[in-house]
């Protein structure tokens, strides 16, 4: 039997919402074991004093695996 966890956790890049998501996923790969999955949950822009995109942030839902 399987059992899995799903975590929740905030990525943001000043390049776009894909780098965002890339990010995220990297960087829960690097502390959670089988990492199996994700999905955006939400996406926000910051926007400078110019009006101008300044960092793409998305919450992530992480699901991964637990070890027996």
């Amino acid at each position: 039997m399987t059992v899995a966890r799903v975590t929740e956790l905030k990525a943001s890049s000043t390049k776009s919402f894909d780098d965002a998501i890339k990010t995220g996923v990297a960087r829960a790969a690097k502390t959670l074991k089988n990492v199996k999955s994700a999905w955006v949950e939400n996406q926000e822009v910051s926007v400078d004093e110019k009006g101008n995109i300044s960092e793409y942030r998305v919450q992530l839902k992480v699901t991964f695996v637990l070890e027996d």
